[in-house]
């Protein structure tokens, strides 16, 4: 049994991807203003589905010859329990009646599909559209969660599915840029860290502007744009202040630090 009970089979090792699961979770159920029995169904079955990926992935790569065969049993083992405890999470949500929370989590499979298709291929690294897929994909948690809350569908929740979702994207995106910049020999000229860092400038600067329009025309809280003010402002400083030399964890640390302090700004912001 102990052969079974091993970390880098049953946990996923991208820790900074946690944050693309329980931000917009968090959120979800905190804007709901309200916890119900289906609530807890909900995070059972989001946390199961994120948590059967890294297992089936190794079984993966196990087939396609990257891994040894010995891991198979470890991640059957793994791929078996989380998936009970998604049937029965989902069980939990059918007999409630939420069925139609049920369709959001349609998208995962083509998603995740894609995704393993890749790591087959030896090619799953550094994709940053399969990964801006998938946190759209998570961040259908933050309308589900809503929506359970509140006992009954408000369209406010697919508002608060994109505003998740372009946060975490522009995450992505910043994540990328700061990492590129470990292995530059010097520090550029100013106009040049520009330039290399206008993507993740027009991702949050979008956001910023984004999140400001719909608190100015009511459809959000208007402090709703504190967050994504907070998200610019690292951009910016990171963008001038490249990372050179820095380690993966370190800037996975700072990034795991602001996107707590976002999720915290945006639900004392809505609320």
């Amino acid at each position: 049994m102990q052969t079974f009970f091993r970390r880098q089979i049953a946990l996923p090792q991208e820790h900074g991807a946690w944050v693309f699961l329980l931000s917009p979770l968090l959120i979800g159920l905190f804007v709901g203003n309200a916890f119900h029995i289906g609530s807890i169904f909900l995070v059972m079955a989001a946390i199961s589905a994120f948590l059967i990926r890294q297992p089936v992935t190794i079984a993966v790569k196990a087939g396609s010859g990257r891994r040894p065969k010995s891991d198979l049993p470890a991640a059957a083992f793994w791929i078996a329990l989380y998936g009970f405890l998604l049937l029965l999470a989902i069980g939990g949500l059918l007999y409630l009646g939420y069925t139609s929370i049920l369709l959001l989590a349609l998208p995962a499979g083509p998603v995740f599909g894609w995704h393993l298709w890749l790591v087959s291929r030896r090619e799953e690294r550094r994709q940053a559209g399969v990964e801006i897929l998938a946190t759209g994909v998570l961040a259908l948690s933050a309308p589900a969660a809503f929506w359970i809350g509140r006992q009954a569908y408000d369209p406010l929740g697919w508002i608060l599915w994109i505003l998740t979702w372009f946060q975490s994207a522009a995450s992505i995106v910043y994540a990328y840029l700061r990492l590129e910049q470990r292995n530059w020999l010097a520090v550029p000229h100013g106009f040049n860290r520009l330039r290399a860092g206008w993507r993740a400038l027009a991702y949050t600067g979008f956001n910023l502007v984004f999140s400001a329009s719909l608190g100015a025309i009511g459809l959000t809280p208007p402090l709703i744009f504190l967050p994504y003010l907070l998200q610019f402002s690292e951009t910016a400083w990171g963008t001038l202040n490249p990372a050179l030399g820095a380690r993966p964890v370190a800037i996975g640390v700072r990034q795991l630090i602001i996107s707590s302090l976002f999720t915290a700004l945006f639900i004392a912001g809505w609320r």
